[in-house]
């Protein structure tokens, strides 16, 4: 995980999502820059649900998680308060996928995101993701 401006943390490294030290994990970098969070995967056949389909459960592990990094890459803590995904197309395995969040708003101690997941060749949704978190920790916000 790689961060702008913001203290390095070393808490999620067992995280299913973006942990280095997950011996099961995805292994997913994010990265944190003025426009949002993104990150690269490309699915496995370990990930598959059926006929060579990315397992749902995936797809959202992964839009969830890029919009944790958005917060946890500033220095925050949170948890998803509620979180709704609309699958667009199947995803394929083996394609190549660009993840991508970006900041809605934040009333007090809530903060909504939005995040997609495209083929990084063809630009196919796959699926998109609205989420609102709850910060335990405002770490090093810029909003």
């Amino acid at each position: 995980m790689k961060n702008i401006d913001a203290p390095v943390r070393n808490d999620a490294m067992n995280c299913f999502v973006c942990g280095t030290d997950n011996a099961i994990g995805l292994k997913i970098e994010f990265i944190l820059s003025e426009k949002g969070c993104t990150g690269n995967f490309t699915p496995k056949k370990e990930h598959s649900g059926f006929d060579n389909v990315t397992h749902g459960g995936i797809v959202f592990s992964i839009l969830d998680d890029a919009m944790a990094n958005w917060f946890y890459l500033q220095g925050a803590s949170g948890f998803t308060a509620k979180s709704e995904i609309r699958y667009r197309n199947a995803m394929p395995i083996g394609v190549a996928v660009a993840i991508k969040c970006q900041f809605v708003k934040k009333k007090g101690k809530l903060v909504q995101l939005q995040s997609h997941a495209s083929d990084m060749v063809s630009n196919i949704v796959y699926a998109e993701s609205e989420a609102s978190f709850i910060l335990t920790d405002e770490g090093n916000l810029k909003i």
